[in-house]
């Protein structure tokens, strides 16, 4: 597969300085420059939010630094989760002194060096864990603390970090990040695989006339291979399955994410959201600042994923308050 790249060793770093040079607002730190943090730096006496992850997934987890947003970002090679030194120096750098919140996806490596961050660092910088669990289709309802985080953790990064920055200390900031969590749902399906920098192969294969419902963001099984259908028929049934988990006694409203996995064109999106529209307002739901284009890639894998974040009040007014990262801004 041809990649506009060097040289697949120096991938990720020359990803990282060109995201830097685009978007002065950050800067690269860490040892291994392998952190991505806010250039201002911290403010003091303001809760600190690090997020991390392996590469090949921009806008995440890097480009959602920012004000009202995360504070740092460790970064791993592509689809390889961050190591133990850049997320302590991502902690370091999102210290104001008043605690920094870990919020990142549901992975087994990042779950082991943030853990592991959090011990070293124990005693100078307190800090909590929340992780994003939105995947549906990676656990049943019954076992959600097992399910992946994939696009809908974005959801959990604007609210705590709207939180964080209007001064809210570090329990709340982590409550409210687990009621954004709590409150979002995802799933996903694929219709062509990516390649990582220096494999022989696609990440997996999928026939020219089959797309995979439920398929995760690094290529993890889905729930079934089908035929391709109308747009229209996979959408209700994606939004079927993420209406079946809308939390008990909700009414109202949502803001619903429509994103592509890298190689989906905008027009198909649309295409989709438009669908997502009727069967939400089918349901009784109204639609508030709606998100559609590639939030949470893979590469260059086409396919798309469909999040729901059911708001309430207190998430909604945070939702809509101020932010300042390259990809996600709000006035």
């Amino acid at each position: 597969m041809k990649k506009l790249m060097n040289s697949a060793s120096d991938y990720v770093d020359e990803v990282l300085e060109g995201l830097v040079l685009a978007h002065p607002r950050l800067s690269l730190g860490g040892s291994a420059r392998r952190v991505v943090h806010r250039a201002e730096g911290m403010r003091r006496g303001k809760v600190g939010i690090v997020s991390g992850g392996g590469s090949g997934h921009l806008p995440l987890f890097t480009g959602y630094v920012g004000s009202g947003m995360l504070d740092a970002c460790s970064i791993g090679n592509v689809f390889e989760g961050p190591n133990i030194d850049s997320c302590i120096e991502a902690i370091k750098l999102a210290d104001g002194g008043a605690g920094v919140l870990r919020l990142y996806g549901n992975y087994g490596g990042d779950r082991m060096n943030f853990d592991m961050a959090g011990e070293f660092l124990e005693g100078e910088i307190e800090t909590t864990t929340v992780l994003g669990t939105d995947d549906i289709a990676s656990a049943a309802p019954e076992e959600s603390a097992k399910r992946r985080g994939v696009a809908g953790i974005i959801y959990a990064y604007k609210m705590a970090g709207a939180h964080a920055e209007e001064g809210a200390d570090l329990a709340a900031v982590t409550e409210t990040a687990r009621q954004a969590v709590a409150a979002t749902k995802t799933i996903g399906l694929a219709l062509s695989p990516c390649q990582v920098p220096g494999s022989a192969k696609p990440t997996f294969e999928i026939a020219a006339d089959e797309f995979e419902l439920g398929m995760g963001i690094h290529g993890e099984p889905g729930l079934w291979r089908s035929k391709m259908k109308p747009a229209d028929e996979i959408v209700d049934e994606m939004i079927g399955r993420l209406l079946a988990e809308r939390p008990a006694g909700h009414r109202g409203r949502v803001s619903v994410l429509v994103n592509s996995l890298g190689a989906t064109p905008l027009e198909e999106l649309l295409i989709l959201y438009r669908r997502a529209c009727a069967k939400l307002g089918e349901a009784g739901l109204e639609i508030v600042h709606p998100l559609v284009g590639p939030y949470a890639t893979s590469m260059e894998m086409a396919g798309a994923s469909i999040s729901i974040c059911f708001l309430d009040g207190a998430l909604e007014r945070l939702l809509a308050a101020p932010s300042g990262s390259p990809f996600w801004e709000v006035k």
